[in-house]
């Protein structure tokens, strides 16, 4: 049985159609992509199909005995040999891979479950209930038990003691040579932006992505996911797989190697993660530039000052195209 969601919004091969309108009836259903798929859609519509998969021709990995890394931060804040046997790896592992997980970070499991299910939840409420809420509180409309597990989840990310937040904005800039504050002094973490995703199963995985190929506009993120699976990286012009680990964290940091990722679509689902995007103020004026103490001597800085309002601007009206947004802002 299809409902009039499966009869407006064709599928089907991308050909000439409007996509304009087709766009504005998936928004204005207030259904999201699962509605489609609760309506009994078997293949995907039109506007979803995505060929930066074929077009972007980098091969996918399969199977090597070295991955991102997975560091552990237990005893960090105990032993100063420790410490820097931790700084360390996380050097290596920005360098190499701009990406490594952590274990023993501090925050608690059931916190971290009860955060999946907020963003399960919220996906997961009826559609009359989608359909009330209007475009601006769309995202952020969520049960009261959910949004008190969002708040601790954030507040064991940002807290400055014990938690994965502190211990990423220091150990990056202590593996930089830097001093421990060094990045934070910079505003490198004054705000964070939350994101919830989910993935429903996708009929025809094979036409799209679940998210294209891109890098993150912040300092770094610290990324939340289920057991699913599906997030890769580029690493050495190959895609490799980042398999999920039960309590892990993964950190995403944009000094040391600018990576791209995506997640791929998949026949099994919904797949949720939660993404934490570290950076400065939207309005304010500071100005940012390759810092000092980390340039060669005798060798200028090859990107211009920049604001956070107008690398965000030029970042969101670019688009997730595959493409960096650094080049813009070369000198």
């Amino acid at each position: 049985m299809e409902s009039s969601n499966s009869d407006k919004i064709p599928s089907g091969k991308v050909s000439d159609y409007d996509r304009k309108t087709e766009l504005k009836f998936f928004d204005d259903s207030k259904l999201g992509v699962k509605g489609l798929l609760d309506a009994g859609l078997t293949k995907i519509a039109r506007m979803f199909i995505n060929d930066q998969h074929k077009t972007h021709t980098n091969p996918v990995s399969q199977g090597s005995p070295e991955g991102v890394s997975i560091i552990d931060f237990k005893g960090i804040d105990k032993d100063a040999v420790l410490r820097s046997q931790i700084i360390k790896k996380v050097g290596e592992a920005c360098e190499k891979w701009g990406f490594f997980q952590v274990v023993n970070h501090g925050i608690p499991e059931s916190v971290l479950n009860a955060t999946i299910d907020g963003v399960r939840g919220f996906h997961e409420q009826d559609d009359e209930t989608k359909k009330q809420l209007p475009a601006i509180c769309r995202g952020i409309m969520v049960a009261q038990g959910h949004r008190i597990a969002l708040k601790r989840y954030s507040d064991g990310i940002l807290r400055t003691s014990s938690e994965i937040g502190a211990y990423s904005v220091s150990t990056v800039s202590e593996a930089l040579g830097l001093h421990p504050n060094h990045l934070k002094d910079m505003g490198c973490a004054e705000s964070i932006l939350i994101l919830g995703h989910y993935y429903p199963p996708c009929p025809e995985p094979q036409l799209t992505l679940g998210t294209s190929s891109h890098t993150d506009p912040d300092f770094f993120t610290v990324l939340l996911q289920d057991n699913i699976g599906g997030l890769q990286v580029l690493h050495e012009d190959q895609w490799v797989d980042v398999p999920p680990i039960p309590g892990a964290e993964l950190v995403s940091n944009n000094k040391f190697k600018s990576i791209f990722h995506r997640v791929l679509a998949k026949h099994v689902g919904p797949r949720i993660s939660v993404a934490c995007f570290f950076r400065g103020q939207w309005n304010s004026t500071r100005l940012y530039c390759p810092i000092k103490e980390l340039l060669p001597e005798g060798n200028p800085p090859i990107y211009r000052e920049t604001t956070i309002n107008e690398y965000l601007t030029y970042y969101y009206s670019k688009g997730l195209d595959g493409n960096s947004s650094l080049p813009h802002f070369k000198l």
